[in-house]
């Protein structure tokens, strides 16, 4: 199988150069992100390799049928960047579904550790011998009120840890998991109860925005608030007027609704035009991360993995297993 490899990093070499030699693949890895301007790039292949801020709309699908383009593969559990609808009964489209969801859930709580704590502040402080602890205090985790929004097996693994730091945890899932031991409570009193927030749900018509300025509003005073599954969870504008108006101890953002061309690049010697995510960057209480969650060996590991199996199984008429049906994104 010949795949064209899109939004290469270093590290994607690292993974996937020598598993898929194992299968007898040959891939051909770009850097350039997978857009309408890239698309060509694809013809002769037999499928292309995206990651999260790549985008497949109904005007490629069509183009890379026309190519023989057999499959999607999707380095990632989302594919709110895919239009799947227009890939039915054309391309398939494979995920991978779990990865590490340690990986994910433990970023999200070193997020809310550093927002609380000041960690990343007292470091930068003591590297100087400055050793004050003005502005640096913060609260205690223990028994506080955790809502964990999303309970695959992402918001499951966060539970875990909560539970490990002896929280109070609600949880909201629109469809509840009833082998899980945890008080499940509709998302209004999730929001209104809970100390911290974390978000672990997909990004659908449903969910986008979810977190918006009527639920700001119904939020404690003080809350933690930490995303680190998908940035159109939350409406940018009524996050930025909630901080203005002090209404959260603290924000952890692994992701951000408009990251595409930022997020994993280097502009540091740029001029960044996105005022939300400048404004963003002035708040003393918000820590915003470069969508790293999946960023562990053993992340990387199984996203090379299941990845390969899924273009092995295309290629060898296998059930896909990951496929994502046009009734997975309504």
């Amino acid at each position: 199988m010949k795949i064209a490899f899109f939004s290469t990093k270093p590290y994607d070499r690292i993974w996937f150069e020598p598993m898929a030699k194992s299968y007898g693949f040959d891939i051909r890895f770009y850097d350039v992100p997978f857009e309408e301007e890239t698309v060509f790039l694809a013809k002769g292949y037999d499928a292309v390799c995206i990651f999260v801020n790549d985008y497949v709309n109904a005007a490629m699908v069509e183009q890379l049928y026309e190519m023989k383009v057999k499959g999607i593969l999707l380095r990632s559990a989302g594919f709110n960047h895919v239009d799947v609808k227009a890939a039915e009964d054309k391309i398939h489209v494979l995920r991978v579904p779990s990865y590490s969801p340690e990986a994910v859930a433990e970023l999200s709580m070193a997020l809310l550790l550093t927002v609380n704590r000041y960690t990343h502040k007292a470091y930068t402080r003591t590297r100087d011998f400055n050793m004050s602890l003005n502005g640096l205090m913060g609260v205690d985790f223990y028994q506080k009120t955790a809502g964990i929004v999303g309970t695959g097996k992402i918001g499951q693994a966060m539970i875990r840890i909560c539970n490990g730091f002896g929280m109070n945890v609600l949880a909201y899932d629109p469809y509840p998991n009833d082998q899980l031991e945890v008080e499940y409570v509709s998302l209004d009193e999730l929001i209104s109860q809970a100390d911290i927030i974390s978000l672990h749900c997909p990004l659908t018509s449903e969910t986008k925005h979810m977190i918006d300025r009527n639920a700001i509003q119904r939020m404690k005073k003080g809350v933690y608030l930490v995303n680190t599954s998908r940035g159109g969870l939350i409406d940018t504008d009524a996050l930025i007027e909630g901080l203005v108006e002090g209404r959260f101890g603290g924000v952890g953002l692994d992701v951000y609704e408009e990251e595409e061309g930022i997020f994993y690049e280097d502009k540091s010697n740029e001029i960044i035009r996105d005022e939300n995510l400048a404004r963003l960057m002035t708040f003393p209480n918000v820590l915003i991360t470069s969508h790293m969650g999946f960023f562990t060996k053993e992340a990387m590991q199984a996203i090379a993995k299941v990845t390969l199996e899924n273009a092995y199984a295309l290629e060898n008429g296998l059930p896909l297993v990951n496929r994502v049906g046009a009734e997975a994104s309504s």
